[in-house]
């Protein structure tokens, strides 16, 4: 059984009645239910699809974050053979919701997925030792001249007193550097939540993904709607206004593709978004190895050209 979200309710009704069907019949207490399994499959396969035709930007936002979701090293294993994790920042010490690694210089925000990689994650918020082990992987990439991968999930970085006594901000806008002086290509793949400084700190790449559901802000809408009025209840007007999808960002051409999910989101269907992630991901890496650009600046144009209205 899933984690159902609020508007996946009658889903969530649906396929209850379906377990309870199946165990009976497993257990031999009931008649052939057989045909009225495969009803009630149909009408939950309906439901879902109805469920998912149209998501508010707040309904993705809930996608987005769902706990089921595959994370970063979902990805890492179903995509990367022989991956060797790098740790350490060579300043501070170690910092678990960054992870990097080879054979590509690959980087990725880990929320986890239980209580106890949770908490070793820090839930994918990131504190400064993060980003400054997110550089030295980024000058390794340079260094050996290979190209960058990021796997962007996080709600922002980790907003902690001792973050900020450390120069969260300052460490923030040297991984943002970082990826923009890059001479080797990038590119950067939002799999969940794109958090504010938190993610474009790891996320300015030649090439921006975004998976069907993900979302990618400069603020959180809960965020933003305390600051603008002074109500987290008005989250949902928030995440309309922010225009946070990959559907809007795609319009407005901070992103370059978007990779589709499956029927009821990615923790429906892991395997199958991972290997879709991993397809492009391919297609991406031919490009750029016959490729003949100035990747830094191509990088900068991109950049530059977000916003002009000439």
């Amino acid at each position: 059984m899933y984690n159902y979200l609020d508007f996946e309710k009658p889903v969530a009704d649906l396929e209850g009645k379906i377990l309870e069907l199946k165990k009976l019949s497993e257990s031999g207490e009931a008649v052939d239910v057989a045909d009225e399994i495969a009803r009630l499959e149909k009408r939950s396969r309906d439901a879902l699809r109805e469920a998912y035709k149209a998501l508010t930007p707040w309904q993705k936002v809930q996608v987005a974050r769902h706990p089921d979701r595959p994370h970063c090293l979902d990805y890492v294993r179903g995509l990367f053979k022989d991956f060797t994790p790098l740790a350490g920042d060579r300043g501070f010490g170690e910092d678990q919701a960054i992870v990097g690694g080879e054979p590509v210089a690959v980087i990725g925000q880990e929320k986890g997925s239980d209580t106890a990689s949770r908490l070793k994650h820090n839930f994918g918020s990131v504190r400064p030792e993060g980003y400054r082990k997110a550089v030295r992987i980024m000058e390794l990439a340079d260094r050996f001249k290979i190209p960058l991968v990021t796997l962007v999930d996080t709600a922002g970085a980790f907003p902690g007193v001792d973050a900020e006594e450390r120069g969260q901000a300052e460490a923030i806008a040297r991984s943002t550097s970082a990826c923009l002086g890059l001479k080797v290509p990038s590119v950067s793949v939002v799999i969940g939540e794109g958090g504010s400084g938190g993610a474009i700190a790891i996320a300015t790449a030649n090439r921006v993904y975004m998976l069907e559901h993900a979302i990618y802000s400069v603020i959180s809408p809960e965020g933003a709607a305390s600051i603008l009025w002074r109500d987290t209840t008005r989250s949902r007007d928030a995440a309309t206004s922010m225009k946070i999808t990959a559907q809007d960002l795609l319009e407005m051409k901070v992103i370059d593709a978007i990779i589709p999910e499956p029927l009821g989101g990615a923790h429906r269907g892991p395997e199958t978004v991972i290997a879709a992630t991993g397809d492009l991901l391919a297609r991406t890496m031919k490009d750029f190895a016959v490729s003949n650009v100035d990747f830094r600046e191509q990088r900068r144009e991109k950049y530059l050209a977000m916003g002009r209205s000439l």
